[in-house]
């Protein structure tokens, strides 16, 4: 029999709660320092090995606040923060409800400019090419709403694009008049050169963006993005890149990609603040988009000084995405995404050895990234997801519907090797005795 797993267990004691509570303020719900939470080891991460084992990711475990009895499996919708990134994030919202002058907010307009930097270096491109947003969605509308697009014109989308690179493109072809035309998957991924052909296929004299997914989050689909920039800036075409999937968990270079615009969120594998996130605009087509909202508080630096005047910003929240952005710098991008698809590819293995699963996500790295969506037989997903977290500490997505329906799982580098292998065995016992 398993052991009932209880959202309470990992709740704060009624002492504590009504202590904080007596505290009043904006970061009442805070510790003094997030050092206070005694099952947070309050030491820095070793240097990342050569060779990393096991302890060295325990180690990187340790530093977040996650109970081990939870196994948190859905970075691809919401990853947990790391200490250092918790650490700054109340240190500095701290700081701006102790001294909100404008002496105060001027050093916080600083530290938004040193994220911008990190960002830039993060990804391989310069300071005067990134907007700091909100997330990939608001990125994503940046660029819709902000290329002068009308009759006569079309933009090609991949069909299982996130909504907000699809419905938005597709409310705004309405409204400006505009085409949209829409590259379907195929299931199993047929590999890169079939969808080369098939955005190709797509592409005529009228088209001026081509909008995909870096990698999709229904089923971990990889797109051969720096082939398709090429393809796309062979025939004069603008590319915008959909990078929810892929900040933060792939060795991400723009230099090299070389798209017209790329967009991420913190809160996703980056493992930082909500309600931060990336645009890049290549320098390039810095005098083809027109920011869509104007107002106080721009960047000082670059497209920034144009596209980010969105009046006032959670800067200490910006703060600490650049935080995140350096605590997985000093494990290493490509550290981390050897890491991760290490933890993928057991997690594939795992489930193909279970009678019953139908696998949606193509096994091959070449294809396939970080994202694995599964069938487990008649078993009803959204149950499934729930009995996996209730009774058993798994975190876990559900999809519903026709397409590709299941459960999906994203690993992170936070993640162990037992917490791969608890999963399988759990869905593989789950599958011989049923749901009860």
């Amino acid at each position: 029999m398993s052991t009932r797993y209880s959202s309470d267990d990992s709740r704060m004691d009624r002492r504590r709660f009504a202590h904080l509570l007596a505290l009043g303020g904006s970061t009442a719900f805070l510790p003094r320092a997030i050092a206070d939470f005694p099952d947070v080891p309050d030491r820095p991460l070793p240097p990342t090995p050569d060779v990393p084992d096991e302890q060295y990711w325990t180690d990187v475990r340790d530093q977040f606040l996650v109970p081990r009895k939870l196994a948190p499996m859905n970075a691809a919708n919401l990853c947990p923060s790391p200490r250092p990134v918790l650490q700054a994030l109340y240190d500095n919202t701290r700081s701006i409800d102790e001294d909100p002058s404008p002496y105060n907010r001027r050093k916080m307009s600083q530290g938004k400019e040193d994220t911008r930097s990190v960002l830039a270096d993060y990804l391989r491109v310069s300071p005067e090419e990134i907007v700091i947003t909100r997330n990939t969605s608001e990125a994503n509308n940046l660029v819709s709403s902000g290329l002068d697009l009308g009759e006569g014109d079309d933009v090609v989308i991949f069909a299982d694009n996130h909504p907000s690179n699809n419905a938005a493109w597709t409310e705004k072809a309405r409204r400006f008049g505009f085409q949209v035309r829409a590259v379907n998957p195929v299931s199993p991924h047929r590999g890169p050169e079939y969808y080369l052909s098939a955005f190709a296929d797509h592409l005529s004299t009228r088209t001026r963006v081509l909008a995909f997914t870096h990698v999709t989050n229904s089923v971990g689909d990889l797109f051969p993005a720096k082939a398709l920039c090429a393809l796309a800036r062979d025939r004069g075409v603008m590319t915008l890149i959909d990078g929810a999937q892929s900040f933060g968990v792939l060795d991400v270079d723009l230099s090299d990609i070389q798209p017209d615009f790329y967009t991420g969120s913190a809160h996703k594998w980056p493992c930082g603040p909500k309600e931060a996130g990336v645009l890049y605009i290549s320098r390039n087509v810095h005098s083809r988009i027109a920011p869509s909202v104007i107002s106080l508080y721009r960047g000082s630096t670059g497209i920034s000084r144009r596209m980010e005047g969105m009046g006032q910003r959670d800067n200490p929240a910006i703060m600490a995405f650049g935080e995140a952005l350096q605590f997985q710098m000093n494990v290493g991008m490509r550290t981390i995404e050897t890491r991760t698809r290490e933890l993928t590819q057991a997690l594939i293995e795992g489930l193909e050895a279970i009678d019953g699963v139908t696998l949606w996500t193509h096994p091959h790295p070449e294809r396939s990234a970080s994202v694995v969506t599964f069938e487990a037989g008649s078993l009803d997903p959204a149950r499934l997801a729930e009995t996996l977290y209730t009774n058993d500490g798994i975190i876990a997505a559900s999809r519903s519907g026709a397409d590709r329906p299941g459960i999906r799982l994203s690993p992170h580098f936070y993640n162990l090797s037992e917490e791969i292998d608890r999963t399988v065995a759990t869905i593989g016992r789950y599958m011989r005795s049923g749901l009860r």
